[in-house]
């Protein structure tokens, strides 16, 4: 995979820091862990009291490439050692309409690497805000990743100073320090004092030497998402409907 990527200062990035008590964590709280089929973790955020968003890879069994039924998949709200501030199941998980899963990174499919999920219940608590989204930012803004990983899945890890290095073929490329479990992770900015997420995590990959991670692009392919949940819940409450026309109907054939 080629990126063109400008020389950064990445030695001015933060490092991973561990969320480890209630106040560290207080502001975080509506990312969470996405415990999956019981085989692994990404990780997932609330951006409306009912919806995750995370990767769409996330969704896939990586030996056998088959879709994982979202019945398997559990949302633990600000998880941290041993307990979370919310546990809700999936009700409903929408892929991005143009997602393709491939077990190999490429630029293509980290453009549209996003996933919608509807829990079964929504989010009430006034500690558990869900977290605004907003369109890419620029080459040079200074970004924040808060995420779970291969060895700090128990607490959520933060990075307050990473780098976005190039903007590409509906991705981010940033100096965010990532792992496996990191996937869907949301990338944070700071603006006129609202933190907005602004991508969120497909992969990691290198740079000249240099570890970097790769996100996917809001903007289009998330209001794209949304679009395509709206229409699937439509549709269910359709079939729904006519379900119940076609039963009520039927008391009414004589014998």
């Amino acid at each position: 995979m080629a990126l063109v990527v400008t020389s950064t200062a990445l030695a001015q990035d933060s490092r991973l820091r561990r969320l480890s008590t209630g106040d560290d964590v207080k502001s975080w709280e509506a990312v969470g862990r996405l415990n999956i089929g019981g085989t692994g973790f990404c990780t997932g955020t609330l951006i409306a009291p009912n919806m995750v968003l995370t990767a769409a890879h996330c969704l896939f069994d990586k030996k056998t490439g088959v879709r994982i039924d979202h019945t398997q998949i559990e949302f633990l709200a600000g998880w941290r050692d041993g307990r979370a501030s919310a546990y809700r199941s999936v009700q409903q998980a929408v892929i991005h309409p143009t997602y393709i899963y491939s077990s190999r990174v490429n630029t293509g499919g980290v453009g549209n690497d996003l996933a919608l999920l509807k829990l079964d219940h929504p989010i009430r608590d006034g500690k558990i805000q869900p977290f605004a989204t907003e369109a890419k930012p620029q080459r040079g803004a200074k970004v924040a990743v808060v995420s779970y990983g291969a060895g700090r899945s128990e607490a959520p890890s933060l990075q307050e100073l990473c780098s976005v290095l190039a903007l590409q073929q509906g991705m981010l490329v940033t100096s965010c320090s990532v792992d496996f479990g990191s996937s869907g992770a949301p990338i944070f900015m700071v603006q006129d004092g609202t933190v907005q997420i602004v991508s969120v995590v497909s992969a990691k990959a290198e740079v000249d030497g240099a570890a970097v991670s790769l996100g996917t692009s809001l903007g289009a392919p998330l209001a794209q998402l949304q679009a395509e949940m709206v229409t699937r819940q439509t549709r269910l409450r359709n079939s729904v409907r006519a379900g119940t026309r076609s039963t009520t109907g039927a008391k009414f054939v004589k014998p």
